[in-house]
């Protein structure tokens, strides 16, 4: 979608250009000065100066990249790969230049006549398009060690004097990988080609001069004028049809869910009718594409009328793709369109994941190939270099290739294909879908988990629970007490009102001067739930009646106003659910627009209230006001509410407040102070005098509004303190312990203020009570980073709070540093964070831990984050589907990445480890036949079994029990769930690792060398026997193996190995002409006899028996930690 400028609601700021120009010229000499001097300064630094404290020298280790001399050394080690890349990145920059992004001038409705070129509205998914599809897959097939040699061995058999056997048994398992993946990823390409076209011909409304069109998404241009309905999303903001404003949902660019106020431009929303926008000679200048979604700047011109008339344009004004119109129509111009949109620069390209259990393969399968290349030259000095030695050598490179199994690749891609089935088909995780099924195994091996806020822990419905007066504390189940309250001082009021208007104000009037009594119960909870009622940013919408179409303008006679048909919406959840409140309790709000609200009693009295200024929340005064007029008695209020911080030293002295904030903030709830001061006309006539004069001045605009602003809030009267909760998702607390007693810290990344954020960690428990939290302050430049960095790193043990600008000055100079302090807390929160942030922050951690990451969001500003992380998890939630579309694995609830990770990472990393290591172990142990049986026989370069054999070795005689592994578990998932201490173990990676390796590599020599000699020492008079011999013991240690192996026998197991050795015995008779060397084998007559069966059984008992024997002390000797649970 493209983005849009409202234009028949297109808003007013005014911006001064030349003179910031300048401002910002002197303030940039002023900056290189200061980051200059910041350069030789030590990087501990105390507030007072240097003190002469030896403590404070600890300077914090400074990254420091030793340039590599580069030489041979360099070139071998990695510089070669170094320049591959650097080259192929030259040539794509070549290929693709990057347009430079511009500010722009678009003319209303005339997209002709925009000067440059801008990008098409088109979105696209895919990776490959159909000529880059082969290339590509095959690359990053090839890319791996493993694929690559078997490709080379395989072309090497089309040489006439290297062949060895039959080409098939070569090339029939690398064209069934290759043939495998190509279909998978065909498959993924087809699937996201549809969805892109699905988005990109969604048809949208254009205004021409001739009337309305239907056009395409993708064909919208910069400069059309669209006309926005309900559901349609994305532009500036020329003129609403109805008001002069509109409310959009933003939760797929930020997460949040609350719903953010538009304004319309007000010349064009001032023009009588729509073809008047055509009429009209004007223009927007609009600043160059950004990835900040929180800001824009702009200017509206208009060139027809004298004088030229000038509007600023901000945030407020737009609406940018991705977000969605909440309530009625708007035209829009539209500014940017296809790449250059806030969405779409804010997403990155999705990458590849290749899990660590992979690349720990790969590092193995290259220390077999430096082992097969050793021995092959061995053999090759051996014989003496005789003859053509270096062919030889190559026949010997070929005869050994089973040290590296082929069929690695095949096994562990079926087992993660059975790990996906089996998470899809667990019913304690009902609903997780696997997207990616290549890393299954990263499940296990998780150190930093990355979550949203808002939708993942939250479930973002806010409940009102607490109402407390001081005296008095009003719960959830006293809620009715306060309606009787209410009740009464408004049936006063009817029945005063119905006798005549001038006693009940004059009454009032004389209250409101006479000296303060304690108030009774009653009017403190009326005057409390009416600031409540009052003090909001809240709009009530009510929707048309069906069968109105959005074409004719409708009369507000066509409107329902019953209360089943009133929807809130506001800028934040909280609002809402506090005028929810009001509602149950008798005051509703009934309607609202920019200069007045009307309440409705109990009794059903209309009371209406002019609003004469407005003072909205930012989250640096974190306090917002309101001040009305009460129509029927000219009473001036000014309300006033906001966090406990901001009001505690504007409110009168109590002995109150600060002990109830702290007690309602450890149940979790969000607390707001509300105080109410009373104004005569005076003082208000002149506050507006004031205050009208400040937000004219164009120095220090801000600072002025705000003293003026300060001047009233002064003394006000405390009303009442309220809680709102934000309730949990099911489970969350249980959840994060889980994860907290597993090994895993957790980072909370969210798009909310940093008040919320914390509030959230601690009523989570991703805080613990006993924990300090140090939230670090705002800092704009290296000096202040550099102090407040070293005030953290005094803190032990605390959680960090911080917000996304402060983190992002600190990225800039202190990078290192930073997030080294930031990896030794337990739990981290990061607030106010872009998409782009989230996606930063992950590699940061990649970058500089060294560990696996995962993210898990639901919102479509988690998308870059969930493709950024090696393991991402997307959670279906009310923010639509985004997430769990690009996530590797998609959840219901967040609770089920408890078992995700304990049970199915766990099984998964274990199952993937053993079965890795015994694959290899089945080409390792061949291969030391082969070579033992090349060296008994004057290093002969033949093979010692037929292709037939090999083929079959590798997979009919052997497969199912060593994939039967795939079965196996060590701990029960119960036992996994309820010591997650257990989870802590893998990521330590001792599963595969060189040491497990080279004890797999000793058993392959040990058991190859013996089963060969065996056959050699027992059969030297019918030595035409050994390989029926030698394949036959060799095939049963390979069974018993497997049982050794394995922890916990499934009857799937026991059929797998009792089906192999069948075939085995059924191809010993049929197949007899291969076991034969040389001749065709005497008669099946000598396989049935009692001497080969126990010259058979006396090699295997001799390869199995001392493993059997060493796994059994080991288990008493040193047994492994879960087996004193399973115990």
């Amino acid at each position: 979608a493209s983005e849009i400028l409202p234009v028949r609601r297109l808003l007013s700021v005014s911006l001064e250009e030349g003179t910031s120009s300048r401002a910002a010229t002197g303030h940039m000499y002023q900056l290189e000065d200061e980051s200059a001097h910041l350069d030789e300064m030590p990087l501990m630094m105390s507030e007072e100066g240097f003190e002469n404290d030896e403590s404070d020298y600890h300077t914090l280790p400074r990254a420091r990249v030793t340039q590599r001399k580069r030489g041979l050394e360099w070139f071998v080690c990695g510089g070669w790969k170094f320049l591959c890349t650097s080259c192929c990145d030259w040539l794509v920059n070549i290929c693709q230049r990057k347009r430079e992004l511009k500010a722009r001038t678009v003319w209303l409705g005339y997209p002709e006549k925009c000067e440059e070129k801008h990008p098409r509205n088109s979105i696209k998914n895919q990776k490959y398009n159909v000529f880059t599809f082969i290339p590509g897959v095959l690359y990053e097939q090839f890319k791996f060690f493993l694929n690559l040699y078997f490709l080379v061995v395989s072309c090497s058999q089309f040489v006439p004097a290297l062949k060895i056997g039959y080409l098939y048994t070569y090339w029939a398992p690398l064209g069934f990988v290759l043939a495998v993946t190509i279909m998978r990823e065909a498959i993924d390409e087809f699937r996201r080609f549809q969805r892109d076209k699905e988005v990109n011909s969604q048809l949208y409304s254009k205004l021409t001069v001739r009337g309305k069109v239907q056009v395409k998404s993708s064909d919208i241009q910069v400069g059309d004028l669209i006309i926005v309905e309900k559901v349609d999303a994305f532009l500036i903001y020329f003129r609403h049809v109805y008001a002069s404003s509109c409310f959009i949902r933003t939760d797929q660019l930020d997460g949040e869910t609350d719903w953010k106020l538009k304004v319309a431009v007000s010349c064009t929303q001032r023009l009588p009718a729509l073809g008047d926008l055509f009429s009209i000679s004007a223009y927007v200048y609009a600043q160059k594409p950004q990835l900040d979604i929180h800001s824009f700047e702009g200017t509206f011109t208009r060139e027809d009328c004298d004088p030229p008339i000038h509007e600023s344009l901000s945030i407020e004004n737009t609406l940018w793709a991705s977000t969605i119109v909440a309530s009625g129509t708007v035209i829009g111009v539209v500014i940017y369109t296809g790449k250059e949109t806030r969405s779409v620069m804010n997403t990155s390209n999705p990458k590849n994941k290749v899990g660590l259990l992979d690349l720990e393969l790969n590092q193995l399968t290259k220390a077999l190939f430096v082992a097969l290349v050793a021995l092959s030259v061995v053999m090759v000095t051996l014989q003496g270099f005789v003859g053509p030695w270096y062919r030889n050598l190559f026949r010997f490179l070929l005869l050994f290739s089973y040290i590296i199994p082929i069929s690695l690749r095949v096994n562990l891609d079926m087992g993660k294909a059975a790990y996906g089935w089996m998470i899809m088909k667990d019913e304690s995780i009902p609903g997780t879908v696997v997207r990616t099924s290549t890393i299954p195994e990263e499940l296990g091996r998780l150190v930093y988990l990355l979550t949203d806020k808002t939708g993942t822990l939250t479930q973002n419905e806010m409940v009102f629970k607490r109402l407390h007066l001081g005296t008095v504390s009003y719960g959830a189940d006293t809620m009715d007490e306060i309606q009787n309250h209410l009740r009464n001082p408004y049936s006063q009021m009817q029945s005063q009102a119905s006798g005549n208007n001038t006693s009940s104000t004059l009454p009032r009037k004389a209250q409101s001067s006479a000296p303060k009594v304690r108030k009774s119960v009653s009017s403190r909870v009326h005057e409390a739930v009416k600031a409540i009622a009052l003090c909001h940013n809240v709009t009530p919408v009510y929707e048309p009646r069906a069968g109105m179409t959005g074409e004719a303008e409708y009369t507000e006679a066509d409107q329902d106003f019953s209360d089943g048909n009133r929807t809130y919406q506001a800028a934040s959840p909280d609002e809402v659910a506090l005028v929810q409140w009001t509602e149950s309790v008798g005051l509703t709000l009934v309607s609202r627009d920019l200069t007045s609200m009307q309440l409705r009693t109990p009794s059903g009295q209309i009371l209406t209230y002019s609003i004469l200024q407005m003072f909205p929340f930012t989250s640096e005064s974190k306090r917002m006001g309101v001040i009305v007029r009460d129509e029927s008695t000219t009473e001036i209020m000014f309300y006033m509410k906001g966090a406990d911080v901001a009001m505690s030293s504007i409110v009168q002295y109590n002995d109150w407040l600060e002990e109830e904030c702290g007690n309602m903030a450890r149940e979790g709830l969000r607390t707001l102070v509300v105080a109410k001061r009373a104004l005569t006309e005076e003082q208000y006539q002149d506050f507006e005098s004031r205050y009208s004069q400040a937000k004219l001045s164009i120095h220090d605009r801000a600072l002025k509004v705000a003293a003026v602003v300060e001047s009233l809030e002064r003394e006000m009267e405390l009303l009442c303190l309220t809680g709102v909760e934000d309730q949990l998702q099911a489970d969350v607390r249980p959840t994060l312990e889980m994860l907290r007693n597993a090994g895993i810290k957790i980072w909370m990344l969210t798009g909310d203020k940093l008040e919320t954020a914390t509030c959230i960690a601690k009523s989570s428990h991703l805080v613990s009570r006993t924990q300090d939290i140090h939230i670090f302050r705002p800092v704009t430049n290296r000096g202040e980073a550099h102090l407040e960095l070293n005030a953290f790193r005094r803190k032990h043990d605390c959680a960090l709070v911080i917000s996304g600008d402060s983190l992002e000055v600190c990225l800039k100079y202190y990078e290192h540093e930073l997030v080294e302090l930031a990896c030794q807390c337990p739990a981290v929160v990061c607030c106010r964070c872009s998409p782009t942030q989230k996606a930063h922050i992950v590699k940061l951690l990649q970058q500089h831990a060294g560990r696996r990451t995962c993210a898990i969001g639901d919102g479509g500003n988690d998308v870059s984050m969930i493709q950024a992380a090696d393991c991402g998890i997307g959670i279906e939630g009310k923010e639509g589907r985004q997430a769990s579309l690009a996530a590797d694995f998609s959840i219901t609830q967040f609770k089920h990445i408890g078992r995700l990770l304990m049970v199915h990472g766990r099984s998964s990393y274990k199952r993937s480890a053993a079965l890795g290591q015994f694959v290899m172990h089945r080409g390792l142990i061949i291969s030391t036949m082969q070579a033992v049986f090349s060296s008994v026989f004057y290093f002969a370069s033949v093979p010692l079994y037929q292709g037939f054999l090999m083929v079959g070795y590798a997979t009919l005689y052997t497969m199912f029990p060593v994939f039967s592994l795939v079965l196996d578990q060590d701990v029960k998932p119960e036992m996994a769930m309820l010591y997650p201490e257990l989870y802590k173990d893998l990521t330590k990676g001792r599963s595969l690792s060189f040491k497990t390796f080279l004890v797999w590599v000793l058993i392959s020599i040990y058991q190859g060398g013996i089963l060969m000699y065996g056959a050699l020492l027992l059969f030297e008079s019918e030595f035409v026997h050994v390989v029926a011999i030698s394949f036959t013991a060799l095939i049963l240690t390979e069974l018993l193996m497997v049982a050794l192996t394995v922890r916990t026998w499934h009857w799937l197991m026991a059929v797998a190995e009792v089906l192999s050795l069948g075939c085995y015995v059924a191809s010993l008779a049929f197949l007899n002409e291969y076991f034969g060397k040389g001749a065709v084998s005497r008669d099946v007559a000598f396989i049935t006899t009692v001497t080969f069966v126990w010259k058979v059984s006396a090699i295997t008992v001799v390869s199995c028996l001392p493993l059997y024997v060493l796994k059994y002390l080991k288990r008493k000797l040193s047994p492994p930690s879960y087996s004193k649970l399973t115990s």
